[in-house]
């Protein structure tokens, strides 16, 4: 018997994987078509990648907006044409700085600021993805992005100073790697990312994250239910509406609702308890219209 699922998975992405190949597996795990991911990990980089299946991929735009958090660990001294440590070493250079003096450089990437994206990302200029055009042997202007730095954690620092393992919160769209480029060419002295951890995307955290083969092994078992996160969790912060009636057919058909709820935004359930839709309030209209619809 086919297991129907409509939720999230918080899947921990193992590295060798894209995050393409994390979709599917699972898909050929849970004979499930409609499956998305919401943030793309590099094949190299491990850690929380968030899956919607079903109803839930409504969800995957959303949820891709979330902030993140990364560990990662960079080495002084070398620059690659990827920016991390799998590509091709273009500069080396001796490191001759203090703790105090890259803690410092560090740190003064907390903020509102703006990152040149890199070659090897799939962001597309006139229809052609970047890195389609690096490997290719061009390089393009691209055109630099507004990001948020929330908090970096400088969790060590190697005595001689070549090597740090960075703890880092930010907006979506920060490139992990280029934040370790760019903090190499403060120094003077380059630098490049050897290892990236995505531990936390918006509510999921890499300690809750279940391996692919975890995932295969819990559908076998028809457990998989306990580890789908409820597509009305993620608006837990939305007050809770029940409608009956008149309003259960405006719900249904995905027509707005003129109430006085106490929310900008609310879920809706059914008469029978069922998740219907999320709703935000309309100003301009003064009246509740749909945000999302999540019925089958």
């Amino acid at each position: 018997m086919k297991t129907m699922i409509n939720g999230i998975i918080n899947v921990y992405k193992e590295a060798g994987y894209t995050s393409f190949d994390v979709v599917a597996r699972l898909r050929g795990i849970t004979k499930i078509r409609k499956i998305g991911h919401t943030g793309t990990l590099d094949p190299d980089a491990t850690g929380v990648l968030p899956v919607c299946v079903g109803s839930a991929t409504k969800l995957c735009d959303m949820l891709t907006d979330k902030t993140k958090e990364y560990e990662a660990t960079l080495r002084l001294g070398i620059t690659t044409d990827t920016q991390d440590i799998s590509g091709k070493i273009l500069t080396e250079y001796e490191v001759n700085i203090t703790q105090k003096e890259l803690t410092d450089t560090i740190m003064s990437f907390v903020g509102r600021q703006q990152q040149i994206p890199p070659m090897y990302s799939a962001i597309k200029v006139n229809g052609q993805k970047l890195y389609d055009l690096a490997r290719a042997g061009k390089e393009v202007e691209r055109k630099p992005r507004d990001i948020e730095i929330m908090n970096i954690n400088v969790v060590d620092i190697s005595d001689d100073c070549r090597e740090a393992v960075i703890r880092v919160e930010c907006s979506k769209g920060t490139y992990i790697r280029t934040l370790c480029h760019d903090i190499g060419q403060k120094l003077g002295c380059g630098a490049t990312m050897t290892k990236l951890v995505r531990t936390r995307s918006g509510q999921f955290k890499i300690e809750d994250a279940l391996k692919l083969d975890e995932i295969e092994g819990l559908m076998k078992e028809e457990k998989i239910s306990e580890h789908v996160i409820n597509v009305d969790e993620v608006f837990g912060e939305c007050p809770r509406i029940e409608v009956c009636g008149d309003d259960e057919k405006k719900v249904i058909n995905g027509n707005f609702l003129r109430h006085d709820f106490c929310g900008e935004r609310v879920r809706i359930y059914l008469s029978d308890g069922e998740f219907a839709a999320v709703y935000e309030y309309s100003k301009e209209k003064r009246q509740y219209v749909p945000f999302k619809m999540f019925l089958a």
